[in-house]
């Protein structure tokens, strides 16, 4: 298997059709998905169709990846950037198991999909967006350094979304070691 990224505790690797069983899991899970906007699959056939038609890695170069603890190989949720062609701009997103939660997975993954993107795609700014209630990711966005810009409605909900620039990432950087 050919990882993408590799920090001190996680290795990040391209979603596969063979991960449709533990992606129908975690998105199956109602307080994983609360602030989402997303719907649970109906079935691992619905996760397993998603999967086989993700096309960001072919249009983008980068997408959502899987993220394995080093140490065990265990799927512990996904972490990475989606191009949004409607705004022209690169989001940073992540969603884990539930009991992997509060480990700091989330922002160690993020660092290190920020940094790629910036680094090997030369992006110039990425956001974060997450519905204005979800503190957790709210403080993961902090957590990465990334400004508040706005609120925005999100499927009826507030919504909040922060940035981080190439460049204020490089001022900020040594503090992000993933």
């Amino acid at each position: 298997m050919k990882y993408i990224l590799e920090t001190n505790r996680l290795l990040l690797r391209e979603l596969t059709p063979n991960d449709a069983e533990w992606f129908y899991r975690l998105n199956s899970n109602p307080n994983v998905i609360k602030y989402t906007g997303n719907t649970a699959f109906k079935s691992i056939t619905e996760a397993k169709d998603f999967l086989e038609n993700y096309s960001d890695y072919a249009l983008n170069g980068y997408g959502r990846w899987a993220v394995l603890h080093k140490s065990t190989g265990k799927n512990l949720g996904w972490c990475g950037l989606k191009y949004d062609a409607v705004n022209n701009e690169t989001d940073i997103g992540f969603r884990f198991f539930e009991e992997e939660w509060n480990n700091g997975y989330a922002t160690e993954s993020a660092v290190a999909c920020i940094m790629y993107g910036f680094e090997k795609f030369e992006l110039t700014r990425i956001i974060g967006r997450t519905m204005k209630e979800n503190s957790n990711s709210v403080n993961v966005l902090e957590k990465l350094g990334m400004i508040y810009k706005e609120m925005f409605d999100f499927d009826g909900q507030t919504g909040v979304i922060y940035e981080l620039t190439q460049q204020d990432f490089k001022q900020k950087s040594i503090n992000h070691k993933p």
